[in-house]
C-alpha cells in the first residue's frame, strides 16, 4: 500500500483519534460476534505500545442521526476492555463541552471509546462542523476501519483533512491483500462471485472478468444469465432488465466465465422444503433454483484446486438454510483445501466460512464486504483516497 502508515506517525504521548471498525452484533447487551474487534487491536495494541493516547471512534447500526440506546457503544466498550485487558473509558457523546472536559481530564492511560458516530446526522453527511469538532479531540487520525472505507463520512474522510491522517494495520493488511489479488495475482486467478443480482456486481463481474483466468458464477444471479441463454428456470429469481447485459458478458468472456451445471429446486424458499437436484436447463415450472448441487461444486472445485490465487464473495445458494448450503459448504471447503493465497471479501461469504470453522484455513479475510467489492470494481474508496501518500 503507498498510503501514510501509523508506523510512520511519531505518537508518543500524542492524542490519536482512531476510526476503526466495531459495527458487531449485539443482543440482551453483549456483543455476540467480536471478530470486527479483534480485527483491530494490533492496532490499538501498537498504539498503546508507542505511548500514545487512542481515542476511537465507530458506528455500529443505522441509528437515523440521533441518540438511540439500542445502538450505544456499552457492550462493545466492555468487550474491548476483556480483549485488552486494559482500561477502556467509554464517554456518553462523541463531540461536544462534556467529551472535551473528560479528555482533559483523563490521565492517558488505557483507551477512550467515543458513543456511536451516527447518533450525530453530520456524521454519514460529512458535515464540515462535526468533523472540526471531532479534528479538536485529537493531535493525529488513523483510520482503521476498512469497512466502512467506501464512505465518505465526517469520521472516514471530514476528520482526514483536518488532522496529520495516516491508515492503520488493518486497513494496510485489507489493502495489500486485495492489490495481491488484483494487480500481480499468481496464476491461474480463480474469482467466485455468489449472491442474488447481476445488477448488484455487473461491475465487479466485468473487472474480474478482465483479470481472472475463470470466473466461477453461482447464487441466484446464475439465473439471470441462464434465461439469458434460452432455458427455462421455472420460478427462479431472475432480472429480465439485465438478460442483455448478461448475455453481452457471456460472449466477451468465452469460457473463462463458469456457470453451474446442475442446481437444487424447491417449490418454496423454507427448511423442509422438497427439494432436489435437476440440471440447469431442466428446471420444472413452480420451482425455483436455490443452490448449486453436487455436480457444479465438483466442476467448480476442479478450478479451484488448480488456482494458486482465489477471490472470493458471495454464497452459492440460500446458505441460511441448511437444505441449500451445501453448494456454499462444498466451494468453501475446496477453497480451504487449496493452496492458493485466498482472499475472502467479506459479507456472506465471511458468515459461511465462519459457520463451517474454516477461518483459519483461509489466507485473508477481509472485514468489508462492501468497501471490498467496490475495491475490486476499482472504484475510489474515500477514507482511502483522502489520506497522504507515504515519503519517499
Amino acid at each position: 500500500m503507498n498510503k501514510r502508515s501509523v508506523r510512520d506517525l511519531d505518537v508518543q504521548g500524542k492524542r490519536v483519534l482512531v476510526r476503526v471498525d466495531f459495527n458487531v452484533p449485539v443482543k440482551d447487551g453483549r456483543v455476540t460476534d467480536d471478530t470486527r474487534i479483534r480485527r483491530a487491536l494490533p492496532t490499538v495494541r501498537y498504539l498503546l505500545s508507542e505511548g500514545a493516547r487512542p481515542v476511537l471512534i465507530s458506528h455500529v447500526g443505522r441509528p437515523k442521526g440521533e441518540p438511540d440506546p439500542k445502538y450505544a457503544m456499552d457492550p462493545v466498550a466492555h468487550r474491548l476492555g476483556e480483549l485488552l485487558n486494559q482500561q477502556v473509558m467509554k464517554l456518553d457523546a462523541s463531540v461536544g463541552p462534556e467529551v472535551e472536559e473528560e479528555l482533559g481530564k483523563w490521565d492517558g492511560r488505557g483507551i477512550v471509546l467515543l458513543e456511536n458516530s451516527r447518533f450525530y446526522p453530520g456524521e454519514t453527511k460529512n458535515d464540515p462542523d462535526l468533523a472540526r469538532q471531532l479534528a479538536a479531540l485529537a493531535d493525529l487520525y488513523v483510520n482503521d476501519a476498512f469497512g466502512a472505507a467506501h464512505r465518505a463520512h465526517a469520521t472516514t474522510v471530514g476528520v482526514a483533512e483536518l488532522l496529520p491522517a495516516a491508515a492503520g494495520l488493518l486497513m494496510e493488511e485489507e489493502i495489500d491483500y486485495l492489490d495481491t489479488v488484483l494487480r500481480d495475482p499468481e496464476r491461474p486467478f480463480v474469482a467466485i462471485l455468489g449472491g442474488a443480482k447481476v445488477s448488484d456486481k455487473l461491475g465487479v463481474i466485468e473487472s474480474l472478468l478482465g483479470k481472472a483466468d475463470r470466473l466461477l458464477i453461482g447464487g441466484a444471479m446464475c439465473f439471470t444469465f441462464f434465461k439469458a441463454k434460452g432455458y427455462e428456470v421455472g420460478d427462479s429469481l431472475v432480472e429480465e432488465d439485465y438478460l442483455e447485459e448478461a448475455k453481452r458478458l457471456m460472449d466477451g468472456a468465452g469460457d473463462r466465465l463458469v456457470l453451474p451445471i446442475d442446481v437444487v429446486v424447491a417449490d418454496r424458499m423454507e427448511e423442509g422444503a422438497e427439494s432436489r437436484a435437476v440440471e440447469v436447463n431442466r428446471i420444472p415450472q413452480g420451482m425455483m433454483g436455490l443452490d448449486v448441487s453436487l455436480g457444479t461444486v465438483g466442476l467448480f472445485r476442479e478450478h479451484i484446486a488448480n488456482a494458486k490465487t482465489i477471490f472470493w464473495n458471495g454464497p452459492m445458494g440460500v446458505f441460511e438454510i441448511d437444505a441449500f448450503a451445501g453448494g456454499t459448504e462444498g466451494v468453501a471447503k475446496a477453497v480451504a483445501a487449496s493452496d492458493a493465497t485466498s482472499v475472502i471479501g467479506g459479507g456472506d461469504s465471511v458468515a459461511a466460512v465462519r459457520k463451517l470453522g474454516l477461518e483459519d484455513e483461509m489466507s485473508f479475510i477481509s472485514t468489508g464486504g462492501g468497501a471490498s467489492l467496490e475495491y475490486v470494481e476499482g472504484k475510489e474508496l474515500p477514507g482511502v483516497a483522502v489520506l497522504p501518500d507515504e515519503e519517499g
